[in-house]
């Protein structure tokens, strides 16, 4: 395997052999996170014909997993169940030279597994991505509160070496306009600065309000990449 250029061109894999090691599950040169922290799996560079097949045994038949960064075609057999193009952002650009004006925030209390419930019911109503029962694991997540009710929060998911990717961002329907989101994109933002590391993240890229609101705290495009998320063969050639 070709050594990733940087940290954040193959970010799943740099993070299941760097800082989340502790969740890989591996088979050859192909590591995923559990099934109920991370649909991502991560492939080596430039995968051949048998890092393929480790990903189709170590995902199961009939599975779909999440492919990020990906570059190139996935083999015969296997289904795109969906493909987006996305945009890579960093703080202040390739060094992160301080572009974000972060902040704690004196409302955003810290969320953990006992809030895993709401989190849930959150990221239902407002669909800002992969969260699954365990995500939660990954990182710090924070959390604002209206009358008892959780209604935006932010967090830390993938977690190349030096680099954190800010994530799950989202505000209840009924409490957007109020920079909500904002307020907690630059809190995470904070601890990940307080930790010596650089704060990145990943949107559609034609999500032009996130596009927009990224650029204005401060963000930088770094690069363009692709989502990915396959679904194995039911029927498995192994040899």
């Amino acid at each position: 395997m070709s050594a990733a250029r940087h940290p954040l061109d193959n970010p799943g894999l740099t993070s299941l052999t760097g800082p989340h090691a502790r969740f890989a599950e591996r088979r050859g040169r192909v590591l995923r996170y559990p099934v109920d922290v991370s649909p991502w799996l991560a492939l080596p560079d430039e995968p051949d014909a048998g890092d393929w097949a480790d990903a189709a045994v170590l995902a199961g038949p009939g599975a779909e997993v999440a492919v990020p960064a990906f570059r190139g075609e996935v083999p015969e057999g296997w289904e795109v169940a969906w493909r987006v193009d996305g945009v890579q952002f960093v703080d202040g650009g390739d060094g992160g030279d301080g572009g974000l004006a972060t902040a704690p925030d004196p409302e955003a209390v810290p969320l953990g597994p006992a809030d895993v419930p709401e989190m849930l019911d959150l990221v239902g109503r407002t669909r800002p991505g992969p969260f699954l029962p365990r995500t939660v694991e990954l990182g710090t997540y924070l959390g604002i509160r209206r009358d008892g009710v959780l209604v935006a929060m932010a967090g830390e998911r993938l977690h190349p070496p030096g680099w954190t990717e800010i994530s799950a961002v989202c505000t209840d329907p009924a409490f957007r306009g109020e920079g909500l989101a904002t307020r907690l994109t630059l809190a995470v933002a904070d601890g990940i600065r307080a930790r010596g590391e650089t704060p990145f993240l990943h949107t559609g890229a034609d999500n032009a309000t996130a596009v927009r609101l990224y650029e204005s705290l401060g963000f930088r495009l770094r690069r363009r990449t692709t989502f990915l998320s396959v679904r194995v063969p039911e029927r498995l050639a192994v040899g």
